[in-house]
């Protein structure tokens, strides 16, 4: 032990004497430290910033129990209490830092991956409606080129040519209107009106718009509401999803096919459910029907007749962050000859039996 009262060349040299003894105690218990950080990397941080807790003060009194030759008088008994009160300090600090700091570090790593999920759909979006306004944009220009130079000039090819022209150009409005209900979602500016609103009314002044669209495609709409369920929400944009949704099983059921629109109640929930025709959606894409700018490989080009409403693969999107908004959820599945969407809604108040 060094002597408070040597001269200072004496502690040097007894300290010279005490180091490599020290060494030769702390090395060991460093060199078990650093296999237990080790074989815990992978582990949680909290038992990794326990260890590294423990490695220093257990090395510490190691070294000062081996140094003094475990002859226990006051000086190293005040050492080996203070050590002690130090680990039932740190340990608890080191657990409440560990789970605070992984936590931490979940979320990041979630934020990380949630925003490079987003950018990658950004990212698809951008090139999707890249593509599809180059489509209705250059048949545009050609037409409206042709009238110019007078390539069609019979009335009948003229009013062909107009009527293409207003038909993509619905396409391109229908197309920034997606862009811009989406935008909205997205960036948690949507702001909705809330009221009692009956779902079967609404189903029907959508279907009654729909009609026509279906007629033309010589596609037939069944529609069923046994109940009459009110729910809290938007009007118009309860209107957007039903309309999505319908319009959505027109364009991907076939001529001759059947469009079944069912509203209904299941326990505290309205229930909207959409039957297509489609022949079913491939196992590998039901789990991405609702991505932005997602069509499946059947439907990845819009159509060029300009009579049907084609857009970005925006409108399921836009579906499903509507309902999200109205603290319902909607999902799909295979269903019989197509699949099935089905939206659920918490109800207003208990259903009406229609009168």
């Amino acid at each position: 032990m060094i002597d408070p009262n040597e001269s200072f060349g004496d502690m040097i040299t007894h300290a010279l004497h005490i180091v490599p003894v020290a060494l030769v105690l702390v090395l060991p218990v460093v060199a078990v430290g650093t296999a237990l950080l080790y074989w815990v990397r992978r582990g949680s941080l909290t038992t990794t910033m326990t260890v590294l807790v423990l490695v220093p003060v257990v090395a510490m009194l190691t070294g000062v129990l081996g140094v003094s030759g475990f002859m226990f008088n006051v000086t190293l008994t005040t050492m080996a209490l203070v050590c002690l009160l130090v680990l039932l300090v740190t340990v608890p600090v080191a657990l409440v830092l560990g789970r605070a700091i992984a936590r931490r570090s979940v979320w990041e790593r979630e934020a990380r991956e949630r925003e490079r999920v987003a950018e990658a759909s950004r990212r698809e979006l951008v090139a999707w409606i890249s593509h599809d306004l180059r489509t209705p944009l250059a048949g545009i220009r050609a037409m409206a080129e042709a009238l110019a130079d007078g390539v069609v000039s019979s009335p009948s090819e003229v009013a062909g040519y107009a009527s293409r022209i207003g038909g993509e150009s619905r396409r391109l409005s229908g197309m920034v209107d997606d862009l811009f209900e989406l935008s909205r979602i997205t960036a948690g500016a949507l702001r909705l009106t809330m009221s009692q609103v009956a779902l079967r009314e609404v189903v029907g002044d959508v279907l009654a718009a729909q009609v026509p669209v279906a007629q033309r495609k010589r596609v037939r709409i069944l529609a069923n509401a046994t109940t009459a369920p009110v729910v809290l929400g938007s009007d118009p944009e309860l209107a957007r999803v039903v309309r999505n949704l319908v319009s959505n099983a027109i364009r991907h059921t076939p001529p001759d096919g059947t469009v079944a629109v069912r509203v209904d109640v299941d326990g505290d929930d309205a229930v909207l459910a959409v039957d297509d025709g489609c022949g079913g959606i491939p196992d590998g894409e039901l789990s991405r029907v609702f991505d932005v700018a997602f069509r499946g490989s059947a439907a990845r080009t819009p159509s060029q007749s300009g009579d049907e409403q084609v857009g970005g693969g925006l409108g399921l999107a836009i579906a499903k962050g509507l309902v999200e908004a109205h603290k319902g959820r909607i999902n799909a599945h295979n269903h019989g000859p197509g699949c099935r969407f089905e939206v659920r809604l918490p109800l207003a108040s208990g259903p009406r039996m229609p009168a």
